[in-house]
């Protein structure tokens, strides 16, 4: 019919304006958390060209379609990802609505990345900082009764909110790869021996500086951001006595918005000029 042959036609005519824009750089947009329920949760990082678009309601609901469609997910990677039915119409796949979006809204929009996290002993708490700059997740494991309690909430709050702060790049000091363990110490060890120490005592240095490298890069190791005189294993013990039981942080993910993404450096003015050249 003259329908389908209109949609066939805004397909190819969208497919052809997002192929288009594809090469052009999308480093602003948003991360989003979405929960299913106290046990699973997934938080996507969608990017834009500009942050007037990040801004605009039809982008922000598309985001929470693609999270939503990741918490309920069962793809291993990106590929198997965008190659699901699209939830909210099963006659495209998640890369085709992409297509159509980028159709609409007129920027290039990339969905970068996408992380579901299920807690089969305690919860996930989420948390989302400035306005989508950061998403984080945060799994705990407890009983179902010390999850549902209210100073439980308020904690790991908090622990959710040092992790979008302070940035920690591992759980704990098992989880430090070794081959960026080994990096560290040679680097540190070339650092001691330049500043003129003898090599017999270099070792206990550099293992008194590595201590200070798990304190600032392995979230449990840190200071608690709201009480430095504990640290966030501390803390977390603290709380888990204080409420009768145990909790232990077992994971976290943290997104922050084209982290790692090369920016347009060139400003609006400069494209105007380039575009009337």
């Amino acid at each position: 019919t003259d329908m389908d042959e209109a949609v066939e036609f805004l397909r190819k005519n969208g497919q052809a304006k997002a192929e288009k824009k594809a090469s052009r750089i999308a480093a602003e947009g948003l991360c989003m958390v979405v929960t299913k329920d106290d046990q699973t949760a997934a938080v996507v990082e969608v990017n834009s060209e500009t942050d007037f678009v990040a801004k605009n309601a039809t982008f922000q609901e598309f985001v929470k379609a693609v999270a939503t469609q990741a918490v309920n997910s069962d793809a291993a990677d990106m590929d198997a990802f965008m190659a699901e039915k699209w939830n909210e119409d099963a006659s495209k796949t998640v890369s085709e609505a992409l297509v159509e979006k980028v159709a609409v809204i007129g920027e290039n929009l990339k969905i970068r990345r996408f992380e579901k996290v299920v807690a089969e002993h305690g919860c996930v708490v989420p948390y989302v900082h400035g306005g989508g700059r950061i998403g984080v997740l945060v799994k705990f494991e407890t009983t179902p009764e010390i999850a549902a309690k209210e100073e439980f909430k308020a904690y790991a709050k908090d622990i959710c909110m040092q992790v979008a702060a302070a940035n920690p790049g591992y759980l704990n000091e098992a989880s430090v790869p070794a081959d960026v363990i080994e990096h560290e110490r040679k680097i540190l060890t070339e650092q001691v021996i330049n500043e003129g120490k003898p090599a017999q005592i270099a070792e206990k240095i550099v293992n008194g500086k590595m201590g200070k490298y798990y304190k600032e890069n392995c979230l449990v190791d840190q200071l608690f951001v709201k009480d430095g005189d504990y640290t966030v294993a501390k803390y977390t013990d603290k709380i888990g006595k204080d409420l009768g039981g145990k909790i232990e942080i077992v994971s976290f993910v943290r997104y922050e918005k084209g982290e790692g993404l090369e920016k347009k450096s060139d400003n609006f003015a400069d494209e105007v000029a380039s575009m009337i050249k």
